[in-house]
This record gives structure tokens, C-alpha cells and sequence, in this order.
């Protein structure tokens, strides 16, 4: 296989930005499929969503892989979900991809769950293309959106093509580089027309034209030379500029068009094989098993040693399918490959292509390719290789979920079915989380938010025909140190033979709890004050301590502990003391340090009619809410509000009732915030009452 001719893609974007009707044209064009079907439409719906709740629901729910060919050359797409309940599905797509789209509403712009798809990309060092869809929507606007990826996303984006009209008006692209006027005819826009650019956009096109010039010329001194001495720039330098700044990250070229309607998707096409990645432009770190400060080049050679990362887990009727990403030499049916984690080997029975939810076998896959394996058993982002030790890859990023529900199964014979499925939904999804409250025996399922729970327990009823009861939704509080305090804090124990003797002292810090970082732990002891074998035990006993504060029992986050000093006993010190002593210390310290309850804050995007604007901003003031930016565009408000998780369950209804149903609202977490004092009380009272009767 030519790797120079493969693209691993995906699509990311925020809701409704027709991230799905997109991949749905793409397969169409491709030969993949030989029918349109619309997400929302009366026949079998878009090809990517093939669960029954996405067709429903008109939404994507888990991300879909497929393989296709365009131009000789063969890309795997993956089409991901847009709603943030469903995060880690574009969190594990885009650990494992080589380059994406950007989907943006020609209308909405770069909205919230855009901002958080962006921080992904860029975690991963993910190059992207940017695509302006729906440009046949009312209010239409490519160039808004351009500036708004270039306001918002901080990014440089740089316009590669023009509208031709917008709205009812849109006919077609403009291509910048080659000055070319592109149409699409036909019933589903299959045969791209090239033409002249007609007269009325040729200004309009030279302008556009000497700008993307010259902010691409910012990254090549030989175009710059060009543009000073007012040559001709040839197209083959623009493509070359283009390709190098895009796989540096450095800038995102933007393209427009409307999957709807069929118009520019080929467009898009020829721009992921021009300017996107091959995984030989790729470079992927990986660290030695036991010593992770020895850093390996992985290349994507068929010859080399197999690595492969396992970034998706689906159980079906046969058994667990892991999708898996081969960074590195080649996989053959029926071989055996060992876990770099438990230093398993198990066997590759069946290796699997996917289309959505149809498969076909192959008996092998090279560096490059993506693929699903039958018959192993292992966790999402596990490192597979041929040998013990060799290497492992940097794991995904995983959030906390904010929402929790306790759930009931209705009968006995339901029970076993029910932890089946929960079982099973904690594998595939590792931002679900089920644990057994065990003073109220309660089972207590964790998500992103409301829907992201609704979806499990819907699958509960349909996959596994298990009728449950869900308890009210209860909020994730944290609580966190209001000031620094010093600790000095012997641990003594003697009860006749060796006692136990600690010390140790230091000081508990607030840091902000906003990061992936919750607690820092930091040994300045010196002089042999503290046997270095006895500190970690000190550092698991802080950290074990912080699943449960001293005001309410609710999980502690921000914490910072300098060890500074402390004292030992050559008999009666053991790491059992240390840790004993560390634990005790942890809880008094924090009692002292005035905690803080801190409850999680949402982003939320809401749109509705310009006339109901002061109706919905008043009730989100009456959520306790912040409103920090508003937008009128085409009679249509854009509210951005920071509200309360506690305030916000219901607000669906609330909001359709209040813009007579044409109110739509996106909500994600936007950080943890300190709870007012006034309420704080209440909570702690509540739960304090809550425990009294679980005792």
C-alpha cells in the first residue's frame, strides 16, 4: 500500500453544523454508496447513523468509521458527534487521526462545542481544514466566519475559495488559487462545471485573492519576494505554502459550500488530499514500557516492529470489537500480540474493515491503517505490539463527568440484565461511570449531562429490555482549601510490641481547579529528614484522602502540598505510619483551611427569536445565571450565558414553552465555581440530612 495515498480524517463539529449529511455526500461521491439518504429524512437516514436512537433522534451518538476512494487515493473517514455529552467519542477519534474537517454553520459561526473541538484538535496536534457549510441558509455569511475562527479559535484562517452568492442565492465556489469559477449539476451535484469567474464576483475574487497572498506569504520568504516585486505567484507554491503551514498547525485554510444541496463537497475532497497529512508526514512519540523517559519514533513502515493503539471498544452479539489504529509495521489474522499493559498476549482472530455498521474481513493491515480486531479483550487507549515491553503511547485525554442519577432495575430478573449493560456501556464509554452508593445501596450512573444519561438508560430499555427507574439527577459538587495552612503533624501509636511513629509538616495550598491537574504534591524535604522510601506513602495517603471533604463528603479538587520537614523513628516508622499519618493530617488540615463548596458552572449557547430575547435572558438571570455575550443576526438571538449546573435540569421544556418550541440551546462544562454562602448551607444541611438517614 502507498502511504502517500492514504488520509485518516474526521469530522468534527458542533451540533447541527451538518457534520453527517457532509460524510453522507463524501461516500456518495466516492462510489461508497448509491443513494443519498438525509439524517432527517423518510428512508433509512444518513449512512453514519445507523443506531435506531440516531435515526430518531436525528443525531449522531457514537462516531462511525468507513473507508473510501477518491482519486486513487484511500481515505478513512470518521464521523463523530457534536453534542458535548458525547465528547469522548471526537476525544478518541481525533487521539488516533492524521488530519480533520472543521465544520462550521455558515450562520451560527463558531459556537461553544466548535471551541471545544478546537481545544481537542490542538491537543492532539490534530492539522485541520476549515468547511462553511449551509451556505444556502438564510444569513448566510463565509467571510463573518472566517473572522470569527480568526476572533475566537485564535487561529489564522485563510479563505482558499469564495461563495458565489449565499442564501437562495448561492450558485457555486470560487477557487483563489487556480481563479476558477466551480458549479455543480446534475440531480445530487455530481458533475463539477469549471468556468470562467463571472463578471460581477471578479473584484470581489482579485481582492480575496491578494489577501490570502499575503497572509500566506507570512510562512514563505520566496512568496513574500514575489508579492514585494509584484510577480506572478504560481499555483504550485501556493499549494506547496498551503500544505507546509496547515501539517505545522500554523494556519487553517478555509473552504464554503452546502452538503444540503450538493455543492462543493468534491472541492473539499481534492483540499484533504492536497493539504492534510499522510501518516508519512506524521510524527507519532512513544515511550519505553517501565522507563518513560526513553522516547521512540514510531514510522510507519510495514516492516518494523507492530504498534497499534486500541481507541474504541463496541460489544455486539459476537463479541467485543476494538477499533484500532496501526501506527506501526503490520497485523495478520490469527497471529498473536501482546498488551503493553498486562503483558497479555491474545490472539487477532478475525481483522475487520468498517462501513458505519457493516464489516469485511481481511486477513491483514499495515502502519497507516485503521481497523477493527475480534476477540481481544482490552481497555480503550491500550498499546498492542509484537513483543513485551516494547513501547506505549500516550493515552487520551478522559473529563469527569458532572451529572449523576441513581438508577432502580424494576424487577429482580431485571438486575442481572441491567449490570450487563452497565457493564458493558462502562467499557465502551469511559466517561460513564457507574459505582454502588453503598449507604444507600443505590445503583448511581455518571455522565457529561442530561441526554449523555437519557441515551444509556434508552439503550437499557431497547437493547437489553430492561425496565429501570431513574432517581432525580443530582450535581457533582467538589469542595477545595479557601486558604493555605500549615501543617505539623505527628502520628504516635503504642500498644505494646513496635508502635508506629510519623511526622511530618508542611503546608496545604489552594491551585485552581479549572486544569486536568486537581492535586499537586511537592517533597522539599532535605537531609535525609524522611527516609526516601517513606514519601510516597505520604503522597498516596494525601491523595487517598481526597474522595471525601470535611464539609459534605463530596470529592476535594485544587490541592497543593509542599512537604517540607519532618521527623522518623529507626524502629517504630513504617510506610503504613507515613501514610496513616498523611491521611489524618490531610483531614484536619483541610477542616482548617475554610473549604469551600465549588459546583459546576455550564456554558450555554441559546438561540431564539429576537422577540423573546428578554424573556429568556431574564429566566437564565433567574437560574442564577451570568449572560456574557448577545447577538442579533436575521432575527434570531444568540444568548451565551454561564448558569449553574443545579439550575439548569428541565430548562429544555422551560425554554421551548417560553419561544413557543423555536428555542434551541447547547449547554457544556465551563468550569467549577465556589457555591454562594447562602446556599452552600443549604447543600451541606441537605446532605448532612441525607447521610443521618442513610445511617
Amino acid at each position: 500500500m502507498d502511504l502517500t495515498k492514504l488520509r485518516n480524517i474526521g469530522i468534527s463539529a458542533h451540533i447541527d453544523s451538518g457534520k453527517t449529511t457532509l460524510s453522507e455526500r463524501i461516500l456518495f461521491y466516492a462510489g461508497r454508496i448509491h443513494k443519498i439518504e438525509e439524517v432527517k429524512g423518510d428512508g433509512d437516514g444518513a449512512t453514519m447513523d445507523f443506531m435506531e436512537l440516531e435515526k430518531e433522534r436525528g443525531i449522531t451518538i457514537t462516531s462511525a468509521a468507513t473507508q473510501l476512494q477518491w482519486k486513487e487515493n484511500i481515505i478513512n473517514l470518521i464521523d463523530t458527534p457534536g453534542h458535548v455529552d458525547f465528547t469522548i467519542e471526537v476525544e478518541r477519534s481525533l487521539r488516533v487521526l492524521d488530519g480533520a474537517v472543521l465544520v462550521l454553520c455558515s450562520v451560527g459561526g463558531v459556537q461553544s462545542q466548535s471551541l471545544t473541538v478546537d481545544r481537542q484538535m490542538r491537543r492532539y496536534g490534530v492539522p485541520r481544514l476549515a468547511f462553511v457549510n449551509k451556505m444556502d441558509r438564510t444569513g448566510a455569511d463565509a467571510y463573518r466566519v472566517a473572522q470569527m475562527v480568526r476572533d475566537k479559535l485564535n487561529a489564522d484562517a485563510i479563505m482558499m475559495q469564495i461563495p458565489m452568492g449565499a442564501g437562495e442565492t448561492f450558485a457555486g465556489v470560487i477557487d483563489l488559487v487556480g481563479m476558477k469559477a466551480y458549479y455543480f449539476d446534475g440531480k445530487d451535484g455530481e458533475t463539477v462545471r469549471e468556468e470562467e469567474i463571472p463578471a460581477e464576483f471578479q473584484d470581489k475574487a482579485a481582492e480575496m485573492r491578494q489577501k490570502m497572498l499575503e497572509s500566506l506569504s507570512m510562512y514563505s520568504d520566496e512568496m513574500m519576494e514575489l508579492l514585494l516585486s509584484e510577480e506572478e505567484v504560481p499555483s504550485d507554491l501556493v499549494y506547496k505554502v498551503c500544505k507546509e503551514a496547515t501539517q505545522q498547525q500554523r494556519i487553517t485554510p478555509v473552504f464554503c459550500g452546502s452538503a444540503y444541496k450538493n455543492k462543493g463537497v468534491q472541492l473539499l475532497l481534492d483540499a484533504v488530499l492536497r493539504y492534510l497529512p499522510n501518516p508519512t508526514e506524521r510524527e507519532i512519540k512513544a515511550r519505553k514500557v517501565g522507563d518513560e523517559s526513553i522516547k521512540l519514533d514510531l514510522k510507519p513502515d510495514p516492516t518494523l516492529p507492530f504498534v497499534g493503539m486500541a481507541f474504541k471498544i463496541v460489544e455486539d452479539p459476537f463479541g467485543q470489537l476494538t477499533f484500532m489504529r496501526i501506527y506501526q509495521g503490520k497485523i495478520s489474522k490469527g497471529e498473536m500480540y501482546i498488551n503493553q499493559r498486562t503483558s497479555k498476549k491474545e490472539r487477532f482472530s478475525r481483522i475487520v474493515r468498517m462501513h458505519a455498521d457493516k464489516r469485511e474481513e481481511v486477513d491483514s493491515a499495515e502502519a497507516g491503517d485503521i481497523v477493527a480486531i475480534m476477540g481481544i479483550d482490552c481497555a480503550s487507549g491500550e498499546t498492542y505490539s509484537n513483543d513485551r515491553d516494547y513501547c506505549t503511547l500516550e493515552s487520551m485525554y478522559i473529563p469527569e463527568p458532572v451529572i449523576k442519577v441513581a438508577v432502580t432495575p424494576a424487577s429482580r430478573a431485571d438486575a442481572d440484565k441491567m449490570s450487563k449493560a452497565l457493564n458493558r456501556f462502562r467499557k465502551e464509554d469511559p466517561t460513564f461511570q457507574v459505582y454502588n452508593d453503598e449507604e444507600t445501596s443505590e445503583t448511581i450512573i455518571c455522565g457529561m449531562g442530561e441526554l449523555h444519561l437519557d441515551i444509556y438508560v434508552e439503550r437499557m430499555r431497547r437493547e437489553y429490555k430492561v425496565e429501570v427507574q431513574v432517581g432525580a439527577p443530582k450535581v457533582s459538587y467538589r469542595e477545595s482549601p479557601g486558604i493555605k495552612q500549615d501543617f505539623n503533624y505527628k502520628h504516635k501509636k503504642q500498644t505494646g510490641g513496635s508502635g508506629q511513629f510519623a511526622h511530618i509538616v508542611g503546608s496545604l495550598t489552594p491551585i485552581d481547579p479549572e486544569g486536568e491537574t486537581t492535586f499537586v504534591f511537592e517533597d522539599h524535604v532535605t537531609g535525609g529528614r524522611i527516609p526516601k522510601q517513606f514519601i510516597p506513602p505520604v503522597e498516596k495517603g494525601f491523595r487517598d484522602s481526597m474522595h471525601k471533604g470535611p464539609l459534605a463528603d463530596f470529592p476535594v479538587v485544587g490541592v497543593k502540598i509542599d512537604l517540607n520537614d519532618g521527623s522518623y523513628h529507626d524502629v517504630d516508622s513504617s510506610e503504613r505510619a507515613f501514610y496513616i499519618a498523611a491521611c489524618d493530617c490531610f483531614r484536619e488540615t483541610m477542616r482548617a483551611s475554610q473549604p469551600v463548596l465549588l459546583e459546576p458552572i455550564m456554558r450555554c449557547d441559546v438561540e431564539c427569536p429576537e422577540l423573546d430575547q428578554g424573556s429568556v435572558v431574564g429566566d437564565i438571570i433567574s437560574r442564577r445565571g451570568l449572560v456574557t455575550q448577545t447577538d442579533t443576526r436575521d432575527r434570531v438571538s444568540y444568548i451565551t450565558a454561564e448558569v449553574p449546573l443545579a439550575n439548569t435540569f428541565g430548562y429544555a421544556t422551560d425554554l421551548r414553552s417560553m419561544t413557543k418550541g423555536q428555542g434551541t440551546f447547547s449547554m457544556e462544562l465551563a468550569k467549577y465555581s465556589a457555591v454562594p454562602r447562602n446556599l452552600q448551607d443549604d447543600i451541606i444541611s441537605e446532605r448532612k440530612k441525607q447521610l443521618a438517614a442513610r445511617a
